[in-house]
């Protein structure tokens, strides 16, 4: 299976070039023109093509991603704030959860404002600084994301297979370091290649199909010659994928050993449902991340935006539900404030 996949990744990869190539070529060419007639005005703005529908349907899709932003912000901001105010949830599972909520919060508003001014305005350009600074922001974001999801998978494997370690693991020391490391992983993974693809040079091309700023297309649109550029974009995502993915099928193999040790029947319900939550968050975004990034070349790029659009939307939208929904303790600490209110009344 691994070779398999390391096999598929090589075609594509392959085929990227190919296409890069000829992209890159058209590019040099045009770039030669203008500069043969003395304009060398580089490329001020990018257009993003994502929704070719704009026109049309601009109205009906911003109230749509409008309503999709507001109850994913409300439902992440929600779990922020009943952890931080409720003694019973300062555990180390909840105050990851919440660092994970402010990370879906910091995505997802790093791509929908742009949105939903597209679809007002109908105007479909963004600033080179901007675009370079959500793409940026995107990578950041996505990459700590999923450093916390695997931190996670590791805070539930502790808790199953070393109970009674797990206080003394996982201290409020160790969580913050944890946290700390996920963020300054996903910084400096991400900082140099885009200060080196913001330092190319653009003066062709400058359509983007896309609804954000990402780095595959921007990397295609440039003049230079970026191979290295280029190699290092496809590396660097495989590598978090990879990474995050490989911890947590560790850290979830070890669970379903211990698991199923256990000697009851309502010891293994409670252990699973301890994970149920966690391992459906993980199913969407892994599934959606690989068909982005792992994906067959005859795929239109409708079918890639929608894949996107799970990840950028969707999945923000769905996790504060997954996680509140199959969790006890959430619904008795919301139960009781609800209490509060109506007794304040």
């Amino acid at each position: 299976m691994i070779s398999f996949t390391l096999q598929y990744l090589a075609v594509t990869l392959y085929e990227d070039e190919i296409s890069s190539r000829s992209r890159k070529k058209v590019g040099m060419e045009a770039a030669a023109q203008i500069w043969e007639t003395g304009n060398s005005t580089a490329v001020q703005e990018f257009t993003l093509e994502g929704f070719p529908a704009v026109q049309h349907l601009g109205k009906v899709l911003f109230l749509l991603h409008l309503l999709a932003y507001l109850a994913s912000v409300m439902g992440n901001s929600l779990i922020i704030t009943i952890t931080w105010a409720d003694r019973r949830l300062h555990t180390p599972m909840y105050f990851f959860l919440s660092t994970f909520s402010f990370s879906e919060c910091a995505f997802i508003t790093t791509v929908i404002p742009k949105l939903l001014i597209i679809f007002v305005s109908g105007r479909q350009s963004i600033s080179f600084a901007a675009c370079f600074t959500q793409a940026f922001a995107l990578l950041f974001l996505g990459a700590t994301i999923f450093f916390l999801m695997a931190v996670l998978s590791l805070d539930r494997y502790l808790a199953i297979c070393k109970p009674l370690h797990y206080p003394t693991i996982m201290s409020p020391r160790t969580c913050v370091l944890l946290v700390t490391a996920c963020f300054s992983l996903g910084f400096l993974l991400m900082a140099v290649p885009v200060i080196k693809l913001s330092q190319l040079s653009f003066w062709g091309p400058n359509v983007i199909p896309h609804f954000f700023c990402d780095f595959g297309p921007l990397a295609n649109l440039s003049c230079s010659e970026n191979r290295p550029t280029e190699m290092l974009f496809f590396i660097l995502p495989f590598f978090v994928l990879f990474i995050s993915l490989l911890m947590t099928a560790i850290a979830y193999s070890n669970i379903a050993v211990t698991t199923m040790l256990l000697p009851s029947a309502k010891e293994r319900q409670k252990a699973f449902s301890n994970c149920s939550s966690h391992l459906a968050v993980l199913s969407l975004m892994y599934g959606s991340c690989i068909f982005i990034y792992v994906k067959p070349k005859q795929t239109s790029r409708m079918d890639s935006n929608e894949a996107t659009l799970v990840n950028t939307v969707v999945t923000p939208l769905l996790n504060p539900v997954i996680y509140t929904l199959s969790n006890k303790q959430v619904h008795q600490v919301l139960r009781d404030a609800l209490s509060r209110v109506k007794l304040q009344k």
